[in-house]
């Protein structure tokens, strides 16, 4: 369903090359945000009943649909929890991260 995309750094020559206000500047493929979290979301598939609305409402698309299932890349997910808050068979659960 989701098609990777390559990432690649943005980079300013100097200040007055910049935008004058803060904006998206492409791609956050980029940013890899994982490392922020200390809970992550774990799926359990016998409970899943692949609505994709984990998918639909996780703001960093850090999950993906691979044969029909979800599938979370956990290099971007940040663990904020609104794909296991939405998920109406409450089939992914938030777990603290392992150091």
């Amino acid at each position: 369903m989701s098609k990777k995309k390559e990432a690649r750094k943005i980079v300013f020559e100097s200040e007055k090359e910049m935008p004058a206000v803060p904006m998206s500047l492409g791609s956050m493929l980029y940013n890899k945000t994982g490392a922020w979290r200390n809970i992550k979301p774990v799926i359990d598939l016998s409970k899943c009943i692949k609505c994709g609305i984990c998918w639909k409402f996780c703001p960093d698309a850090s999950i993906d649909i691979v044969d029909d299932w979800p599938q979370i890349n956990y290099v971007y997910c940040k663990g904020c929890g609104l794909c296991a808050e939405e998920c109406p068979q409450k089939c992914i659960a938030m777990v603290e991260e392992e150091k």
